[in-house]
């Protein structure tokens, strides 16, 4: 557990040494300490060797300091559930942590599966595609199996994830992404106007490359002015600080996704989320994620000890920790040379700095300087041992910084469609267009020096607070050490006879690439897939700017006409749990309960989910053993005398305005426009296409005032094309629409005495006689002594039925009401089963005969598509397939043999033909046992039905 990679002096580190951390990797203890993070805590105890790459199983140590880690992709134990392909550099340190590497067969150090770089040359880029071709009986029993098992790189422990994960909302004037230079001064300056700031930073320290570097800033390192200024920052109240934050996406009208860890860094959740996914409103955003730095292609650039620069530099300042005791540093740039100043100042063994400039001004004493040369190979299986220069000489090194430039993390600005451009003089893609309120400033916009950062941020800040209606007051940006980017463009080195890596996390090679383009496979788009550049879960963070500018080196072209892939949300990972937040087990799709639940309860009856309520299926008694008999028994009393079923569920829409009859005119088949007030109808819709999409009645209750009421399952569905109907199509009409679906508490009262049972509770002046209340009508009542009510006569199963509605709260007290009234008539409560038979009985289509591929010629209702006017889907109705004589039709079926029971889903065939598809006749939708008849019965669809009735 020693920590013999420490700083003796650990002064302006960012770590408590105060207080000690045990974790285990691989099943060994190794001690850190407060601040560090599973990265820096490693590279502390000379852990070089962490991970194995994707598809050579070469070995793999730490390659960066932040979430464009490619390499070190650990498997996580956290209350009690293993989580793959966490990245070891983001993981904060915390007492008691469990990792584990992850994808090799055997140990870590020694790994079977390593032979698969012995057969480098056979496995290259899109083998699989040539390989696995013949022969053909081979790629189910064989193939398959075989490349699912060796895909991915950790794997689940396929348990339910133990962890909570919750969802929230934001709303700010200023979104400030990213916790830099540029960040800290945004929001210093946009809490001084006033207005309410959120600042999003991924990391769980403020400062970016601030707390990694050792700057001089307004006379202070820029640690302590780091500090400083987030302290000021916390004092504003209009300000919130959400650290530990991703931000992973930018979308439309200013909205923002973003994944805040709230208990990664703790030892337990402790019965908190784990982490709060965040949908973030803004009126405007500004982009300081800072820029992410790349490496140099050349012979063996993968092997453990191999960073980058700026990681050394982070891991030295921030986490007192040097990654090697003979450094070297190799550049084509000057970001090279500041590392190698800071890593001599803080008494690291810097043995030599190669850059591959010839005309660099910079000198370091007592450092080994090869300038206008490159690293050709490297040497070291699992940890680098020596390198070799172009000009011959071999270097002993343990540790290797490669500095290629850097690349600006201006991802969010391409979510809606942008693409980025490139700027020769820094040697890389800014941004171009951003998307709508959004500005970018400091690095992530191509900026390096830090005075002009400062610069660039008080500036578009300003600007910002101006657009917002608030003021600024003038402020001085701060004073400081100041060095812009020179870099000469360097991607690959030519003369490197080995493999040179471009992708460290999928094993893509600078061959690879030439094979790429040599194929016809030129496209970013398709390098990107054949090769399977960028496609790990750092998202080509460090490497897909060197795979383009290779591509660009092959086809002769410019870099910016190569082009880029497209960036696509997320930025960093987001776990699936994150994105369902409760909605898990029961909360995924929670069901709603109809008014008559708890009554339904008490009754003992049997429920069943229908879309997105839970409702009654049949009310057994004590004496009935099987389903059947409950309902057998619920149909009969119905028949025979009354019976009440909660049917609250069917989708209700008030629709008001002048024009309502023009408008259902239109979204029916049927004429609405001329209903009288106080009566139904029954009313088809189609779809554009002509198909049947959903049926139900539409009452008037005043001349301005429908009642549509629609199937349960297409509620939602009706109501929001109703409403695209009136927005987009009719926008002219005077149309109104509300659900009130959870307002009214509706039940069906059924059978030949439920007039008899109704005119009990219906209050004395009005009269629900057959004279004045004929089928079809309807009409507002009140019920009870006065409780307002709305009372129709339709029937869904074909006898004498009423529906009656209430407010939603009167509801439980309603169906007590009515049964208490029915008992002289025997009512009983009937389910969906009841209901179902019911309606097959009556010949009725419901959602088995509404699936969305039926007509109204097939469902026996052509003749009411009206012509009088025009309706969606009346055109594409009158083709000729549709209205051909050997159409299906819906009809009703009973077996020949009584005792036999129908199937539902069966196919139906004329006598004596064999029975394949093409003598396939129909088939049936709906199937139940009648015990009105005493035995099964169906409906379902049959070419020229209409005109085969009583066929065999």
């Amino acid at each position: 557990m020693s920590n013999e990679f420490r700083f003796t002096d650990n002064k302006n580190t960012k770590i408590n040494f105060s207080k000690k951390l045990i974790f285990n990797f691989n099943g060994k203890k190794f001690q850190g300490f407060e601040g560090d993070t599973l990265a820096s805590a490693l590279l502390a105890n000379g852990q070089k060797l962490v991970a194995r790459s994707f598809k050579y199983h070469r070995p793999r140590g730490i390659f960066s300091a932040g979430s464009e880690e490619p390499n070190a992709l650990l498997t996580l134990l956290k209350d009690g559930a293993w989580e793959p392909n966490i990245k070891a550099t983001t993981i904060e340190l915390f007492d008691g942590l469990i990792v584990k590497s992850q994808n090799h067969k055997g140990s870590l150090s020694l790994d079977f599966m390593e032979i698969n770089d012995f057969f480098s040359r056979f496995l290259s880029a899109g083998f699989y595609y040539k390989t696995f071709m013949w022969p053909k009986s081979f790629w189910e029993k064989l193939y398959e199996p075989a490349i699912r098992s060796a895909a991915g790189l950790g794997t689940l422990d396929k348990q339910d994830d133990p962890s909570a994960y919750d969802k929230g909302f934001l709303h700010c004037d200023l979104l400030v992404i990213g916790g830099g230079p540029a960040g800290i001064l945004a929001t210093l300056e946009a809490a001084k106007s006033g207005i309410k700031v959120i600042l999003c930073e991924e990391d769980f320290l403020i400062g970016g490359r601030l707390i990694s570097d050792q700057t001089i800033i307004e006379n202070k390192l820029s640690i302590e002015w780091t500090k400083d200024k987030f302290d000021e920052i916390k004092s504003f109240s209009n300000v919130r600080v959400l650290l530990r934050t991703s931000v992973y996406g930018a979308f439309e009208h200013g909205v923002f996704g973003a994944l805040e860890r709230k208990t990664d860094h703790l030892g337990t959740s402790e019965g908190k989320p784990r982490q709060i996914l965040w949908r973030i409103y803004s009126k405007r955003s500004l982009l300081t994620s800072g820029a992410s730095e790349r490496s140099i292609c050349f012979g063996n650039n993968d092997r453990p000890g191999i960073m980058l620069s700026s990681a050394i530099r982070s891991y030295v300042n921030r986490w007192g920790v040097f990654p090697g005791k003979k450094i070297a540093i190799f550049t084509n740039n000057n970001y090279g040379w500041v590392t190698a100043k800071d890593l001599k100042s803080k008494g690291c063994n810097v043995v030599a700095i190669i850059d591959a400039r010839n005309n660099v001004p910079d000198e370091l004493e007592g450092i080994s300087e090869f300038k206008g040369r490159s690293v050709v190979n490297t040497f070291g299986h699992q940890a680098l041992k020596s390198i070799l220069l172009d000009n011959g000489v071999r270097l002993k090194v343990d540790c290797l910084g490669v500095a290629g430039g850097w690349n600006p993390n201006l991802h969010l600005t391409c979510h809606q469609g942008e693409k980025p451009k490139w700027i020769e003089n820094k040697q890389c893609f800014v941004p171009n267009h951003c998307p709508p309120g959004m500005r970018v400033s400091g690095s992530a916009s191509g900026i390096f020096s830090l005075g002009e950062i400062f610069q660039d941020s008080l500036y578009k800040t300003q600007e910002i607070i101006t657009e917002l209606g608030k003021k600024f007051k003038k402020t001085i940006p701060p004073t400081c050490d100041d060095q812009d980017l020179v870099i000469d463009p360097y991607w690959q080195v030519i003369k490197s006879k080995a493999r040179s890596w471009v992708d460290l996390q999928n094993d893509v090679t600078s061959k690879d690439i030439y094979q790429s383009n040599l194929e016809g496979f030129s496209s970013v788009e398709h390098l990107k897939r054949y090769t399977t550049l960028g496609m790990g879960t750092d998202q080509g963070k460090t490497s897909n700017v060197i795979g383009l500018a290779i591509m660009a080196e092959i086809q002769d072209r410019p870099i910016h006409e190569v082009g880029t892939t497209i960036f696509r949300p997320p930025y960093t990972p987001v776990p699936i749990g994150a994105f369902a937040g409760r909605s898990r087990g029961k909360h995924f799709r929670p069901y709603r309960l109809t008014p008559s639940h708890k009554w339904a309860e008490e009754m003992g009856a049997v429920f069943v989910e229908t879309g997105n309520w839970l409702r009654a299926q049949w009310f057994p008694k004590d004496e009935e053993v099987h389903w059947r008999q409950s309902v057998d028994r619920e149909v009969l009393a119905t028949r025979q005398s009354v019976g009440i079923c909660d049917v609250t569920t069917l989708g209700k829409i008030d629709i008001k305005g002048k024009d309502v009859g023009e408008f259902l005119n239109r979204v029916y088949a049927n004429n609405f426009g001329k209903l009288a007030i106080g009566k139904t109808r029954y009313g088809l819709m189609l779809r554009e296409d002509g198909v049947s999409y959903d049926d139900g009645t539409t009452a008037r209750l005043e001349d301005d005032h429908f009642l549509m009421t629609t199937t349960t399952a297409n509620a939602v569905g009706v109501l929001r094309h109703l409403e695209f109907c009136r927005q987009c199509l009719w926008y002219e009409l005077d149309v109104h629409l509300i659900s009130t679906t959870d307002g009214w508490a509706q039940f069906a009262i059924a059978g030949p005495n439920s007039r008899k049972l109704l005119q009990k509770i219906i209050d004395r002046e009005f009269d629900i006689s057959n004279d004045n209340f004929p089928f079809m009508a309807c009409a507002k009542i009140t019920i009870c002594g006065g409780t307002s009510a709305r009372l129709f006569r339709i029937s869904f199963s074909g006898e004498l039925a009423y529906e009656l509605s209430v407010p939603s709260k009167f509801g439980d007290s309603l169906i007590r009401v009515l049964m208490e009234a029915g008992q002289e008539y025997n009512a009983v409560p009937y389910g969906t089963e009841a209901l179902g038979v019911m309606r097959i009985e009556k010949g009725h289509p419901a959602g088995n005969e509404l699936n969305g591929q039926t007509t109204a010629q097939n469902l026996g209702m052509a003749k009411m598509i009206s012509k009088n006017n025009d309706c969606i889907g009346n055109t594409m109705s009158e083709r000729e397939q549709f209205n051909s004589p050997n159409a299906l039709n819906l009809m009703g079926f009973v077996p020949i043999e009584k005792s036999k029971m129908l199937k539902a889903g069966a196919h139906l065939f004329s006598s004596n033909v064999d029975h394949n598809l093409d003598n396939d006749e129909g088939w049936l939708t709906s199937v139940a046992y009648s015990p009105t008849l005493g035995n099964s019965i169906g409906i379902g669809f049959i070419k020229n039905g209409h005109a085969r009735q009583g066929e065999i």
